[in-house]
């Protein structure tokens, strides 16, 4: 009977029911497989880091009991990591805290405790945001002179493209020298066409003419590319908004993301940096770049817990391909694996 009103008959039940779970069995190992390289490519990214670890490791390993000697070495590693002072003090505070409450009474308690505090601190996984009513998505880039943002913004519009996006480029540098050719040249070498005016030019009219390119080229995405430093910070924090009210003059809906480059190479004094920009302008997402050539991976936790705003890229490499969006789950895990 219930056959005649679903119009299938029972076998074709069946086999409609095993198609739809070899499916999902499929999409699991394709998300299994997407975490695995993840998570191998960031152990090689964070192999300094994760050297820092090495007593700690040594002790989750053997399964120890705790001991003062355990707590002090955890302080030394996430303090040397660059972690930071305040999140390492909240961190074992906290942990202490889980293993009184919890009974927890040796080190791999504390290591899985440990796993889901720092996941808490980086929060889930924000992918970048688009213009959903306006066909043109806005993201402005910045950060100070040396952060690698210039080269950042090419490795992200190539990624865009990638995906299938049709991106332009805005050199809103146009303080710095070299910053305009730099980002020309970017553009040439990864096919993505860049707007600019002569260096010295006002970055509100680079960005305009970039806005009207971009519609009327029929681009969905604008990077602008803005400068890193200007003769005081009350200039530069101007200069932004400025380039904000232009945007949103012709698309109220942008710019959809403000995103910072930080260098994780400079540790503290950048997240200093960037906390005048998150108060000044407001910030929607980090960048943090040069992972792979530090020890200080780390960082990571302090910017989120500092800025109260999500990771959305790692720089891990030169190539134009070594940018990655950010998985607090397998860095994590990347972080404290256990060497065999």
């Amino acid at each position: 009977m219930l056959n005649r009103f679903f119009g299938r008959k029972p076998k074709e039940e069946e086999g409609a029911a095993r198609q739809e779970e070899n499916v999902a069995g499929q999409e699991r190992k394709g998300a299994d497989s997407a975490f695995e390289q993840r998570l191998s490519f960031l152990k090689a990214s964070l192999s300094r880091t994760r050297r820092l670890f090495g007593r700690v490791q040594e002790s989750f390993r053997q399964d120890e009991p705790l001991t003062d000697t355990f707590w002090d070495e955890l302080e030394e590693s996430l303090i040397e990591a660059d972690v930071g002072a305040s999140t390492t003090t909240w961190l074992l505070e906290r942990l202490r805290e889980r293993a009184e409450q919890e009974h927890l009474r040796t080190t791999s308690q504390v290591r899985r405790a440990l796993r889901e505090e720092l996941l808490a601190l980086l929060g889930k996984a924000a992918p970048l945001r688009f213009a959903t009513q306006a066909p043109l998505t806005v993201m402005l880039i910045i950060g100070v002179n040396g952060s690698g943002k210039t080269t950042t913004v090419a490795k992200l519009a190539y990624r865009l493209k990638q995906e299938g996006h049709r991106v332009i480029l805005a050199a809103a540098d146009t303080f710095r020298a070299g910053a305009i050719e730099q980002l020309k040249t970017w553009g040439e070498r990864i096919d993505v066409p860049v707007i600019s005016q002569n260096p010295g030019s006002d970055p509100g009219a680079v960005v305009y003419d970039a806005i009207q390119a971009g519609l009327s080229r029929g681009h969905d995405v604008l990077l602008v590319d803005t400068a890193g430093r200007l003769h005081t910070k009350f200039n530069l924090m101007e200069e932004l908004k400025k380039i904000g009210k232009v945007v949103q003059k012709f698309l109220p809906e942008g710019p959809q993301e403000l995103l910072i480059v930080i260098d994780a190479t400079t540790g503290q004094n950048a997240l200093l940096q960037a906390r005048k920009f998150a108060e000044d302008v407001g910030l929607t997402g980090v960048i943090i770049t040069k992972m792979d050539s530090t020890a200080k991976g780390g960082f990571a936790f302090a910017v989120a817990d500092d800025l109260g705003v999500p990771i959305k890229f790692l720089g891990t490499g030169e190539k134009v391909t070594d940018l990655m969006p950010f998985d607090p789950e397998s860095f994590v895990e990347a972080l404290l694996a256990q060497d065999e």
